[in-house]
């Protein structure tokens, strides 16, 4: 591919880059917070309104707002301790109104755990997040962070 065509692609959006935007850098603070079990960092990211879904696990279940997520935030670092996280294929999509964020995450700590994560923030607030337990989830060798 020639310079000139590589730089008309790119402004045209024809050709992908990879790009972390200012959710994909709060998911990455977000996944971090859970692993070191800070949750003072952890709670401050999320809408009032909060929902989320936990799917699989002694925790599933669908939790309403801040109060409920704190307790179950508490319960899980009460279970699970600090834990070392690896996130792969972060992927962002924003517009004016908000933005998602998807991404592959291994927490390891008293036992692997796999986890699917959807986020999602407005306003730059998390309002909907999905945590989906998925023991059949790929990740690299990348060591744990």
């Amino acid at each position: 591919m020639n310079r000139s065509f590589l730089a008309i692609a790119l402004t045209a959006g024809l050709v992908g880059a990879a790009y972390a935007g200012p959710s994909a850098d709060d998911a990455s603070t977000h996944f971090q917070a859970i692993a070191s079990g800070d949750l003072s960092v952890l709670m401050r990211s999320y809408n009032d309104a909060a929902q989320l879904q936990w799917l699989g696990g002694p925790l599933d279940g669908s939790y309403s707002g801040t109060a409920a997520i704190r307790g179950v935030w508490e319960r899980f670092e009460k279970a699970q301790g600090p834990l070392k996280a690896t996130v792969e294929s972060v992927e962002e999509s924003a517009n004016p109104m908000g933005a998602t964020v998807t991404a592959r995450v291994l927490f390891v700590g008293k036992m692997p755990i796999k986890v699917r994560y959807v986020l999602v923030y407005r306003a730059g607030l998390i309002v909907s997040e999905t945590w989906q337990i998925d023991p059949k989830l790929t990740l690299g060798a990348a060591a744990p962070t």
